[in-house]
């Protein structure tokens, strides 16, 4: 820090950010007293009290349980009516048909209740929708097949809480429909049984940051008390939840969602769940996808949940629960071997997108980059991936962004959103004034569903209705570095003590950390098309550190890196353990650079 205000003095970096520190003078003590009364070091100390942990909850937040931090599940509105629900369909031996969504969250909820419901003795049907034929959510095609195959109970799992017309359908049918959501939901929610949703309105329970299959988990444990409370138990064995947490810790970290609270925990208890290989479908992904050493949550997010999600962005959308669901290794690995080729056809058809989506984001938001979205359309790309050119482009412009397919006379599409920004409220309120046809999401990523002649029309109305939010935001914008770092004390024992004081992601930062005055001795272009930069950073004292830089080469990032090669810099990054040959390494992923100032 400095007296400047400003980490390092950097008042724009490379990027174009100030540097601050993580902490605030409040911040400051509680880490001083993290040290002093939790016993831990300096480091670890100034890592949790930039998260907003006090000396009294570092210890759980280090070793978080279930039996600390899940509450009784029927909190949840309208728990109670779905679990006795299923209760009668578990007793009677009911044909239950499951909806889910077709990405990792939705895979890994329909797969946890139809193994469940299987284990009690019920048949399960379950549908995942084709992302292109069929679309987001249940349909009336979907449920009329339901009741055609006997089903007299449908569970709509990541998805539902928007869904009128099917539901109505679902009822004149004779059909009755439970709803396990965690998007956003409207004031007047669809005719069901019972919709448990944490982010409807009504709810109170607090658990808003849940994914999908962390609400299903939750009603699980509900059915399970259930039933053992109704003596079902008393002669068979219960399926074992602890072992489903590998699916919940997934999704968890696949959707994005706010690793606080029960979601530390389902992370941290399904991941040891993981390193047991208990799974056939998980163990195979991760074999193919080459994953290294025991699962971490970077596997999850980077290699498993992609690979998982290419089955529904270009593939066969009920892959990944087949995966999921596979009983041996023999079924198992052609899914996964398959799910693994078509993640690669998916990465070609991305680069592609993606340089005619930046193209068109430029010319529309001119030299000057002027704007408070980016909404970009095209003809030729699948749905599969617009969500992930959304999330590409928000990363580049740093503001929310939103990336349509044309399809005749509608555009569908997907956006992403900044911190302090929220998406799925501003798509509600388009579908409610009659621009979208459908839409919904969260806060961070929402879909929408408009006519193609609309789309000016759409863009002026998120202008309109974000633009005060996004500058607020942007203007707030800066690295936020939790200390400073030299090469010397850069190990791989510091990356293993992080590591432990993780998960890490959406509302639980990963550490940054800023290497000061460090001589950038290489710079070199790596990976398949030289998008990657491997970097070496070297002290006043001698002591090197090894980087690296992904997907900036021919980024601002990778010119700026380019250009002071040689001289001495400021690097911030989040510090990793590099698994290579049988040996670790300390290795910095650089998220900026300043040039050192003399």
């Amino acid at each position: 820090m400095s007296t400047s205000g400003y980490f390092l003095d950097v008042q724009s970096s490379a990027l174009g950010r100030p540097w601050r520190s993580r902490l605030d003078p409040e911040g400051e003590l509680r880490a001083l007293a993290i040290a002093q009364i939790g016993g831990q070091d300096e480091l670890i100390a100034r890592v949790l009290a930039g998260r907003g942990v006090g000396p009294e909850a570092a210890q759980r937040h280090l070793d978080p349980t279930l039996r600390d931090l899940m509450p009784d599940p029927f909190c949840l509105r309208d728990m109670e009516a779905a679990t006795e629900r299923l209760r009668r369909a578990v007793e009677c031996g009911e044909r239950v048909a499951i909806f889910g969504d077709y990405d990792v969250d939705g895979a890994c909820s329909a797969a946890l209740l139809s193994e469940y419901l299987t284990a009690c003795g019920c048949e399960t049907v379950v549908h995942i929708p084709d992302r292109v034929t069929e679309g987001y959510g249940p349909s009336a095609e979907a449920i009329a097949d339901f009741a055609a195959k006997g089903a007299k109970l449908v569970v709509t799992v990541d998805c539902g809480a928007v869904s009128r017309e099917p539901f109505e359908l679902a009822s004149r049918l004779g059909l009755e429909v439970i709803v396990f959501d965690h998007h956003q939901a409207p004031e007047t929610l669809p005719q069901t049984l019972a919709l448990v949703d944490p982010n409807r309105e009504d709810d109170l329970s607090g658990l808003g940051h849940l994914c999908a299959a962390g609400v299903v988990y939750m009603a699980l444990v509900a059915l399970n008390r259930a039933l053992r409370e109704a003596g079902f138990w008393n002669a068979r064995q219960a399926p074992d939840l602890i072992a489903a947490l590998d699916l919940v810790a997934l999704a968890t970290v696949a959707d994005v969602v706010p690793l606080i609270g029960l979601n530390r925990a389902f992370v941290v208890k399904g991941l040891a769940v993981m390193r047991q290989r208990r799974r056939p479908g998980l163990a195979a992904l991760f074999d193919v996808a080459g994953a290294d050493g025991p699962p971490r949550p970077y596997h999850l997010g980077f290699l498993i949940g992609p690979r998982i999600n290419a089955g529904g962005r270009i593939g066969d959308a009920a892959l990944g629960v087949r995966l999921l669901t596979a009983a041996d290794d023999l079924e198992a690995r052609p899914i996964a071997v398959e799910l693994d080729r078509l993640n690669r056809i998916r990465q070609q058809i991305e680069i592609a997108a993606l340089a005619e989506a930046e193209a068109e984001a430029l010319m529309s938001l001119g030299l000057e980059e002027r704007g408070a979205t980016v909404v970009v359309a095209g003809q030729t790309w699948p749905p599969g991936v617009v969500g992930l050119l959304a999330a590409r482009l928000k990363e580049r412009f740093e503001r929310p962004a939103f990336a349509l397919t044309l399809a005749g006379a509608q555009a569908t599409g997907s956006g992403r959103s900044i911190a302090g920004v929220d998406l799925g409220r501003a798509v509600r309120a388009a579908v409610e004034s009659g621009l979208a046809i459908k839409g919904g999401g969260h806060a961070m990523a929402a879909g929408v569903t408009l006519a193609s002649e609309r789309l000016g029309e759409w863009r002026a109305f998120l202008e309109e209705r974000l633009g005060e939010a996004v500058a607020k935001a942007r203007a707030d914008a800066g690295l936020a570095v939790d200390a400073a770092l030299t090469a010397n004390a850069a190990t791989p024992a510091l990356a293993h003590r992080l590591e432990a004081a993780g998960p890490y992601g959406s509302g639980n930062p990963e550490p940054v950390f800023a290497l000061p005055r460090h001589r950038l001795a290489e710079v070199m272009p790596v990976g398949a098309g030289g998008d990657h930069l491997r970097l070496k950073a070297i002290a006043g004292d001698g002591q090197a550190v090894e980087a690296m830089a992904f997907r900036a080469a021919g980024k601002k990032l990778g010119e700026a890196l380019a250009r002071l090669r040689g001289a001495p810099v400021h690097l911030a990054g989040a510090l990793a353990v590099n698994r290579y040959g049988g040996r670790e390494r300390a290795q910095l992923r650089v998220v900026d650079v300043a040039e050192a100032v003399r």
